[in-house]
């Protein structure tokens, strides 16, 4: 038997070579690897990869649709492997073969250095005489996540899954094996269940019930993983039982999920959708805080990211899709008093009436803006913020008149007929005729109306894929979604400074694909401040803080308690300022002023700092929430008291256990709580008398004497 050893990053990753030259991933975790000794007939289901193609047997037992025993996939033989150093770190690529079919299989591991986690994915090459046909590929697999420990695994193993929906982004719920149905009921030895844990996209909105991601923790010895599956469309991931253990498998599309599945001709290659995975021994914070570091590494380099500008939209709580020249006049005034340094005009600028179905054209209404829309771009300029405007590109209303004499080609088609969804149509972008109009639309709104910010929407679900120019649904729907990636790539190249938001109905395309790119992401469109807290306290699980947009919009009828709970929510993230700011009272005003005020003196330690959670991951019923962002040198911590009777929290601060440190209430400056340090647990004690009142506070290290 030979092996393939790593430690890198504190990962150590352990492959064996079997006598019938299989390879097969025994081991990784940032824990040292103490039972090596696994009975031979259980190692047949340790691989590094599965790979289905059409037409092949899969002798072995599997039961029910698990992707296990996938054929070339369980008979793949090592060819090579090359171990080598990139610009980002160190890489190991493992070749192994299909003789029978000519399949060459290629899987990837990239580290990073200094952070330990892995990038992943696989590339399948037809090097045969004959057309095969791709129905499933891995981007990664790993086998006996349970090991390690004496307890049964029903006791020990916690998975974490993030439940996401419109307005109720975010939400992670923590379950054992036996809450979702995977209970031991069988001997160790011949466990196999028909069942696995199942959590799938299928579509072109990648995260509308759930994020790309989840969590998986052995509580006993403290080895956990985090993971992410970075596409912008179908994905899926799952966890069950083979040959006497556990297994985690995560890949893009599949037939059976997600109509996918690719012909591939001889010398054609396919990539799946690349995934990451943090590694850690103490537990959730510490891995997302390994996935945030890794999310900076592999994002475009950008201004907006490290400036973090405060950006005014006028439409949550506002104007709600209704702008017009006389409306937006003292909000801007108003924008620019407060300190806002964007402002973007959101939805219905290009039509004078009711716009959802007609759509696609993008250009200005004059019965809204009688003087022009540049003539308002350029007010905004006077006043020293840089202009913005909402798009949806990917779509056009079926009332459009371009859409009505465009080709068809232009469009999702399914059984001969264009794909409707919400009186839309969904765009094609692997056409250069659509990648055409779109460029024109962006390279007007830079060029002639000077606009710095697009608010890129997205509203609608077009479902499985197309069937122009593809080999299956899902092909199409994956080659599309590439091809936007490809196009907003050369959006970025032409306009490097220009800041494109990504938003779906809010934060329903929360993904790594799309926020390598985009430099901020719309979190949700959650019309409630007391249940946005949950939302915001979560968001750094999915995005980065420096990328995660929260509305802040203080209510026209409230009060300073009101006002102060509304940028809180917003203050340890990215600032999207709303609400009637003209019609505020003066003591209101005051109190959104000093927000961004302070704002601005904290967001380069929001840009360079980890996230915490004091208390644990929000849910909407809880009494009590807290977020952390921590950097050496200081610490900020939000809380939140909504309707519990509780009037006391004690926050734990681990990584300031023990320490001697300053603090103090940084916003408001009202106070009007009780607080203090307990140096050697390490807590943050608070009192607030007042439900749905919020507090943030700033702690410095005391430098030693």
């Amino acid at each position: 038997m030979k092996e393939i050893r790593i430690e890198e990053n504190r990962i150590q990753m352990r492959f064996e070579i079997n006598k019938n030259e299989q390879v097969k991933l025994m081991y990784c975790s940032v824990l040292p690897e103490l039972d090596q000794k696994i009975p031979e007939e259980e190692k047949g289901g340790f691989r590094i990869v599965e790979v289905n193609l059409s037409g092949l047997d899969r002798p072995e037992e599997r039961h029910g649709t698990k992707y296990i025993v996938t054929a070339p996939g369980y008979c793949l033989k090592y060819h090579s492997h090359s171990d080598y150093r990139n610009e980002s770190g160190r890489k190991l690529e493992i070749l192994t073969v299909d003789d029978v079919t000519g399949t060459y299989v290629t899987s990837h591991y990239q580290f990073y250095d200094g952070i330990p986690v892995i990038r992943c994915f696989t590339e399948v090459e037809n090097n045969g005489s004959q057309a095969q046909t791709l129905e499933y590929v891995s981007s990664f697999y790993l086998n006996g996540i349970e090991r390690g420990g004496v307890l049964p695994r029903d006791q020990k193993m916690k998975i974490m899954i993030p439940h996401n929906s419109w307005q109720r982004e975010m939400q992670w719920k923590s379950y054992g094996l036996d809450d979702l149905g995977l209970g031991q009921s069988q001997p160790d030895a011949i466990q196999r269940s028909s069942k696995a844990i199942r959590v799938t996209n299928t579509g072109n909105w990648s995260t509308k019930e759930y994020l790309p991601m989840g969590y998986l923790e052995n509580t006993e010895v403290g080895n956990s993983m985090l993971w992410q599956i970075e596409h912008n469309g179908s994905w899926h991931w799952e966890i069950s039982d083979v040959t006497g253990h556990f297994y985690l498998q995560l890949s893009g599309p599949t037939e059976q999920e997600s109509h996918w599945c690719k012909e591939l001709e001889p010398g054609e290659k396919f990539c799946s959708v690349p995934v990451a995975l943090a590694f850690g021994d103490k537990g959730f914070d510490e891995t997302v805080g390994s996935m945030t570091q890794y999310r900076r590494r592999i994002r475009r380099p950008n201004e907006d990211n490290k400036k973090l500008g405060i950006i005014f939209n006028d439409y949550m709580n506002c104007l709600f899709a209704d702008p017009t020249t006389e409306k937006e006049l003292p909000l801007i005034d108003a924008a620019k008093e407060a300190g806002c340094e964007y402002y973007c005009i959101d939805a219905g600028w290009y039509a004078k009436g009711f716009w959802w179905d007609n759509v696609g054209e993008w250009q200005p209404s004059l019965e809204r803006f009688p003087g022009g829309i540049e003539e308002l771009m350029e007010l905004i300029r006077s006043k020293g913020m840089i202009p913005g405007l909402w798009l949806e590109l990917e779509v056009m209303g079926i009332n459009c008149e371009k859409a009505k004499n465009v080709p068809q080609d232009w469009f999702f088609v399914r059984h001969g007929k264009k794909v409707y969804d919400r009186s839309r149509y969904q765009l094609d972008f692997r056409n250069p005729e659509v990648r055409a109009h779109a460029d024109e639309v962006i390279d007007r709104l830079v060029s002639q109306y000077g606009v710095g910010y697009i608010k890129m929407d997205y509203n609608i679900e077009p479902g499985i894929g197309t069937e122009i120019n593809a080999d299956s649904f899902g092909d199409g729907l994956m080659e599309h979604e590439r091809a936007y990636l490809v196009w907003l790539d050369a959006v970025f190249a032409r306009y490097p400074d220009l800041i494109i938001e990504n938003c779906s109905s809010g934060g329903l395309r929360i993904d790594y694909a799309m926020l390598q790119r985009h430099s901020i992401q719309s979190t949700s469109d959650q019309e409630d401040y007391r249940h946005y807290a949950t939302i915001a306290a979560n968001s750094p699980t999915g995005v980065t803080p420096e990328q995660s947009a929260i509305w802040s919009y203080p209510l026209r009828e409230g009060d300073k308690e009101e006002v102060v709970f509304n940028m809180i929510n917003a203050m340890l993230l990215r600032i999207h300022q709303s609400g009637h700011l003209a019609e505020l009272s003066q003591e209101r005003k005051e109190l959104v002023k000093e927000a961004l005020d302070y704002y601005k003196v904290i967001r380069q330690d929001i840009g360079n700092g980890l996230p915490f959670w004091p208390i644990g991951l929000s849910s909407f019923a809880d009494g009590w929430v807290s977020l952390g962002i921590r950097t050496d040198q200081k610490t900020y911590v939000a809380v939140w008291r909504r309707n519990g009777e509780d009037q006391t929290v004690i926050l734990p601060v681990p990584h300031l256990k023990g320490k001697k440190v300053s603090v103090r209430c940084a916003y408001p400056s009202y106070e009007e709580c009780e607080y203090g340090w307990n140096q050697n647990p390490g807590t943050l004690s608070v009192r607030m008398n007042r439900q749905y009142s919020a507090r943030l506070f700033e702690i410095t290290k005391e430098e030693k004497v």
